[in-house]
């Protein structure tokens, strides 16, 4: 199967996929901080770039988008393989799970704790307070 838009249209559209500042991520960060947890953003000295660190503590916190890092839960409808290209997709979406599991590794072996937030779990804000809370205390 082919794409289904011309490659200008394409290339549009993937130069306008944020890394970071997406919504799921404000989403968490303000979750975070209303519970009033401060923390550092995007620091690049750390493994994997972590969205939140939390450095008195030690934990750091992931913010992925499901389709772009393959959430592996079987029910996430946002993490479904494309149809179109996939000699290009499937390998760029591999290598993104590698480094995601590359980086929580790294940082694990450094001393910090490790949360991953999938864009699909924010919408369940109770849910995602409580997974918050109870891996930053």
């Amino acid at each position: 199967m082919t794409d289904t838009v011309d490659a200008t249209k394409r290339s549009e559209v993937m130069r306008k996929v944020k890394s970071s500042n997406t919504r799921p991520e404000m989403v968490v960060r303000r979750l975070a901080h209303r519970l009033g947890y401060r923390f550092r953003l995007h620091q690049k000295n750390l493994a994997g770039t972590p969205d939140l660190v939390f450095p008195g503590r030690r934990k750091v916190i992931f913010v992925h988008g499901c389709f772009w890092h393959q959430h592996p839960d079987p029910n996430c409808k946002g993490s479904r393989r494309p149809k179109s290209n996939q000699e290009y997709w499937l390998p760029k979406l591999q290598r993104n799970v590698q480094r995601d599991k590359r980086a929580r590794s790294e940082l694990e072996d450094a001393g910090w704790s490790v949360l991953a937030v999938w864009e699909c779990e924010i919408s369940r804000t109770v849910e995602l307070e409580a997974r918050i809370t109870s891996f930053l205390r």
